[in-house]
């Protein structure tokens, strides 16, 4: 029989056996979190069932923000378009033919305010997919929370804020690592008084695996980021078991339902050791709580209703996991943004996962398998062996900077396609079982009257404010930069004050300069 590996290069038994297999782990909501972090999972909680989206203008998203949570959406997920995620207003040349069609353009409060509309931020858990401008982001949040009368010390949400991967694997960068990790403090240090509630950081395996990382890849890079993380806070004289509570991270599901959920377990092992190595000794800065997304990637273009199963395998893979939180894609994605009935049909995919499938009558429920418990160990050796290499180059900045993750991710890509296309790995629909039938699917269309739209609104907002107030409040964000007070505070009260979202970003790049 030919021998079979997963695609981290972990060889697979034709059979094992309780002689194949290290001991089963502690009990699930015990150091070191192997089969979860809570005791009772989810026969306590179900996992908050989220719908990433966003498009088009800020009255469009808030549509389809009202229609999710009216179908049983826990949290919503925001989707933000390229020029809003590398700070740059709609009306700015490099804006042109890209505002809206990603995700949702957001230059100031009052397109922050139309997004919410008729939705309490008390109410909901918000996760905002935002790097490189997350802080401003943030901002406008806190802004509106406070307009709506909300305590924002009870509000809760996520913003990615994950630098280290857009420099690794996703490229929606601004400025230079070591300024980008200041700000990243910054935010961990301003948000644990001001909305000790809300996760400061998800650091995200999700693009690099989106990349063409391995799992084992996805593991190493993503924990050593969130290793860097964690001391360059320390190094601000930050307590670890204050921000280390607020922590979360992101990955990706992909198809091989064994080696996913050995993914998520080791991930939570070594965490749990990595933070205990770093002096945290609260529980809850030990746990690694993370967001699930299922695999973009792994949608194809041909045959898009075979994404639907694609999507329900990786669903189950997250929930057997054990995810916090979790988004399934449409099955369309591969072709245009998804639709409102794909939409549904991704939600529905959950709901039957939660409430028809058994799946969370227990927890860890394939716990003991000697299979899986041998994969979780040879998941977590093949990760720390990558993670040892970034280690002794420095740590992950320094891995970056000398362009070894990137360069690993791109070999691991490469050799998957290669796969492909040699037929060592079917993809169905794809490279086996193919079909000349045409599938006429409705795709979702964005025009760039968007960008019309957005350019009249800056217009008018900007000729409805006082430019000296403006142009005080820009100064106040170039000093902070400068003098390396914290700068929330003042990009809190900018955004108040009606500067826009590329305005700010503009008076960091004068200080920061930009990445290249």
């Amino acid at each position: 029989m030919d021998p079979k590996q997963t695609d981290s290069g972990i060889d697979i038994k034709v059979l094992y056996t309780k002689e194949d297999t290290v001991p089963m782990a502690e009990l699930p909501g015990e150091f070191p979190y192997t089969r979860g972090v809570q005791p009772d999972m989810y026969r306590g909680k179900l996992w908050t069932m989220r719908q990433y989206a966003g498009f088009s203008t800020a009255e469009e998203s808030n549509k389809r923000y009202r229609y999710l949570l009216s179908q049983g959406v826990m949290g919503l997920s925001v989707a933000f378009d390229l020029p809003t995620q590398i700070g740059y207003d709609s009306d700015h040349p490099l804006a042109d033919g890209e505002v809206g069609k990603v995700g949702v353009a957001i230059d100031t409060i009052d397109d922050m305010r139309v997004l919410f509309a008729g939705i309490k931020l008390e109410d909901v858990s918000t996760s905002m997919t935002i790097n490189a401008t997350g802080f401003i982001l943030l901002a406008f949040y806190v802004a509106l929370a406070k307009e709506q009368g909300a305590d924002i010390k009870k509000i809760s949400g996520t913003i990615q804020n994950d630098i280290l991967k857009e420099y690794a694997a996703r490229g929606t960068y601004i400025y230079p690592p070591k300024p980008s990790m200041r700000i990243i403090t910054d935010i961990f240090e301003w948000c644990s008084k001001e909305v000790p509630k809300w996760n400061t950081i998800s650091i995200s395996g999700y693009h690099i695996r989106e990349a063409g990382s391995t799992a084992a890849q996805e593991v190493a890079f993503t924990l050593a980021n969130g290793k860097a993380y964690v001391k360059a806070a320390q190094e601000k004289g930050l307590d670890i078991n204050v921000f280390g509570k607020r922590l979360s991270f992101f990955f990706n599901a992909h198809n091989n339902l064994f080696e996913e959920v050995a993914k998520f377990r080791a991930a939570r092992k070594m965490w749990a050791s990595i933070m205990k190595g770093l002096g945290a000794t609260d529980p809850k800065a030990l746990m690694l709580r993370f967001h699930t997304q299922t695999g973009g990637s792994t949608l194809t273009a041909q045959q898009p209703m075979n994404n639907i199963s694609r999507v329900t395998l990786q669903t189950v893979a997250a929930v057997l996991g054990g995810t916090q939180s979790l988004h399934t894609n449409g099955y369309d994605e591969a072709l245009s943004l998804p639709t409102e009935d794909a939409a549904r049909t991704a939600l529905r995919t959950q709901q039957i996962v939660a409430f028809e499938s058994g799946i969370v009558d227990t927890v860890d429920p394939l716990a003991g398998s000697y299979f899986v418990e041998q994969l979780t160990f040879e998941m977590e050796q093949k990760a720390a062996e990558i993670m040892s290499v970034v280690e002794g180059m420095g740590g992950s900045v320094e891995a970056i900077e000398s362009g070894y993750m990137q360069e690993q991710i791109a070999r691991s890509a490469y050799a998957y396609q290669r796969a492909i296309e040699d037929g060592e790995k079917i993809i169905v629909g794809v490279n086996k079982f193919q079909s000349d039938q045409v599938d006429h699917i409705p795709l979702l269309k964005i025009d760039n009257s968007i960008q019309v739209q957005q350019a009249e609104k800056l217009k008018q907002f900007r000729a409805q404010r006082d430019a000296k107030v403006v142009e005080q409040c820009l100064a106040n964000i170039t000093r902070a930069a400068t003098d390396g007070s914290n700068l929330m505070p003042v990009v809190v009260d900018a955004v108040e004050k009606r500067c826009t979202l590329g305005e700010i970003s503009d008076a960091l790049r004068a200080i920061f300069g930009e990445y290249r």
